[in-house]
Parts: structure tokens; sequence; C-alpha cells
């Protein structure tokens, strides 16, 4: 059994994907070649934006954006404690100091109360300009950007929407990658939406931004001519042929992909709901299962399941194991014990199932039968 298991997505479009990458090597365009375009014009056709502008990887994406804005030394950017290091590790590449928020104890992602807290911090403490909140939609579920994006008006902030985990999700029909002022994804394998390697795309409706993010992603260089760099810039570009994988992928994702993950969280909810905790949605969200991920009653017995499915052969994972706030780079921060209790109650108690479209009904049950076996000893 596998955790996602990406070898059955590929037996169902290896004809697509297989000819995708064929008409890349006969065409010689490796780079920004007509398959990038066109996944590009998709994509934002999808999210309901103006521009999609595609790049090497995730965790670029956010320090393009964050380039493009001129974030950097002196500059606040808020961002939550539960999430991966590349949210925070781009506002301190360039200088910027992260200030972690602690996190909603049901969905997981940044608590908006916390994040007023911490923003008013800031401004009394008077060292640091607040400029940008990072949101995460973790696990595949939107933050809450109604109260977000409320609090960002109110104190004169930029929001950057992290959707490496959450294309797909989407609030009343809004969908991810179109909230706050610029948003991102991730199109590493295991995401909801993956390719055969890295890549990772950026999201807005702002012209200016648009041309300023394609320049910058190829070394600054000016769209009239490529040996006049008008700017700093990275060499962060998707490949033609990721591009080409991407589009039958993309096409599977919406048109059967999605419906089924949520259809695969649900037969787990009925399974498991009266035994563990299980994920909350909210009222008009919709989630896209980067992740399926039950709370335990504490470490021991989380850490205890673990072992258990283990050993009948079903794979898990711990996201993540620790805050921000105690990784060794971010300590020099003076973050102190106890102002993420939330995050550090989750850390100890999570875990996450096995997730992907194409996930049977018989080993949905046997996770589930394993997962209510060992909790009844």
């Amino acid at each position: 059994m596998q955790f996602r298991d990406l070898s059955a997505q590929y037996k169902v479009l290896k004809k697509e994907i297989d000819e995708s990458i064929n008409s890349v090597i006969d065409s010689s365009q490796y780079i920004l070649g007509k398959p990038v375009i066109e996944l590009e014009k998709k994509l934002a056709d999808y999210v309901g934006v103006k521009h999609c502008i595609s790049c090497a990887n995730g965790t670029d994406a956010l320090i393009l954006v964050l380039m493009a804005w001129g974030i950097g030394k002196g500059d606040a950017v808020f961002a939550p404690d539960f999430t991966f290091f590349a949210t925070i590790n781009c506002a301190m590449g360039r200088g910027a100091t992260p200030v972690l928020v602690d996190i909603d104890e049901r969905t997981f992602n940044m608590c908006p109360e916390s994040l007023e807290k911490a923003i008013k911090r800031v401004i009394k403490e008077g060292k640091l300009v607040p400029k940008v909140i990072i949101t995460v939609d973790l696990f595949g579920q939107c933050a809450d950007y109604n109260r977000i994006e409320e609090i960002a008006d109110k104190y004169g902030l930029l929001i950057l929407e992290d959707a490496a985990q959450g294309f797909g999700g989407n609030i009343g029909g809004k969908k991810a990658c179109s909230f706050g002022d610029v948003a991102i994804t991730s199109f590493f394998p295991a995401k909801p939406l993956g390719c055969y390697g890295d890549g990772g795309a950026i999201f807005t409706d702002n012209d200016d931004l648009a041309e300023s993010l394609v320049s910058i992603r190829s070394q600054g260089r000016s769209p009239k001519d490529k040996y006049d760099n008008l700017d700093i810039g990275l060499n962060s570009r998707l490949d033609t042929i990721q591009a080409a994988i991407l589009i039958p992928k993309f096409k599977a994702f919406e048109d059967y992909e999605l419906e089924a993950v949520n259809k695969i969280a649900m037969q787990y909810n009925k399974l498991l709901e009266e035994y563990v905790e299980i994920p909350y949605v909210p009222e008009g969200y919709l989630s896209s299962w980067a992740q399926y991920t039950i709370k335990l009653e504490n470490e021991v017995v989380r850490n205890g399941l673990q072992k258990y499915l283990k050993g009948k052969g079903i794979p898990t994972m711990i996201y993540y194991p620790r805050g921000m706030h105690q990784q060794t780079a971010v300590k020099k921060y003076g973050f102190d014990r106890g102002d993420f209790s939330v995050t550090e109650k989750i850390v100890k108690t999570c875990l996450s199932l096995p997730m992907h479209p194409y996930l049977d009904d018989e080993s949905i049950t046997i996770i589930g039968k394993s997962v209510i076996d060992y909790l009844g000893k």
C-alpha cells in the first residue's frame, strides 16, 4: 500500500502523459515551450484570475512574490506556526523577519485572533514594519479568508496565499489561489496537482505585478530584449516537459480526481468519526485533501497507532513533528515556548492516513478497521 500512489495514477493516464512527453521531445522546446503557455492559461481560467506565472517550484514562487513586492530587512512577515518550512524560509531568505501565529485547533490553519494579536504586538514594539501575511491552505483546505482579509485591510497588509497544498479547494465556489493579493501553488509530485519533479505557479489579477514576475523568474530579463536585465531575478522557469505532464494530469484532476478524494474522505469519516477526531471542514468549504489528518488523544496513542499500522503495511505520516518556532533556524528570533499552545498540542497528536484519488474501497476499509482495532485494544 502506498501513502500517495503516483504509480496508480500513471497507469490510468499513461497514454496521455507519454504522448505529451514525446511531443516535447519531438519539438525540442524544453524551456518555455508551448505547453507552458497552455498550462498557464488553463490554470488561470480554472482558478478565475487573469494571470498564472509558472516557475521552478513552490518555494521559488513565494520568493518571487516577495522580491516583486520589495520585502526585505525590517519588514515583518506573518505566517502560521504549523506549516512546512518554506513558508517562512522565503521571508528569512529575503532578510525579513518572520512573525509566527498560532493556529485554529480544528482546521490547523492560521487563527485570525492570534494573527491580530501578533500584528498589534509588532506595531506596539515598533521595531518592524508589518508588511505581509502569508496564509497557508493546509492539507487541502483554504484558510479563513473572510476574517483574515478584514484584518489585512484594517492594518494595511498584503496577503500572499500559500496554496502549495490547497489547489482545488474552495470557499463558496471561490477557488484556492484566488484569495488575497497574490497566491502560489506547488506541483511537487505528492501535491493535489503534481508533476514528475519540481514545479510551481503564481496567480494574480495585477497586470503590473504579473509582468514583473515574468521578468524576475528569468534573471530579471526585459520582455523586449533578453540580454537587457531590468532587475535582479532568479532562474526559475517550469520545464516544458513538466508542463506537458501537468496538462493531462490537470484534466484528470478537474474531471474526477477532486471528486474522488472528497468521496474517500467521507468514507474515512464514516468509519472513524466515533473513534478519533476526524478532519473538520467548515460549512461552505471544499477541501482538495492533500492530506487526511486525524487527531488522537495524546502522543503515546498517536505513536502507538503509527507503529501498529506500519506493522500491518499501512504507511502514515506525521505532518508536522514540530512547529516553526521549534525549528533550529528560527530559535534566534526568540519565540517563547508556550506562545503556540495549539501547535504544540497538534504536533503531538496528529497523524495523516493514506490519501489519493485511486485509493480503493478495500484499502479504505482495511485502514479504517486497523485504526479501530488498535484503539479498541
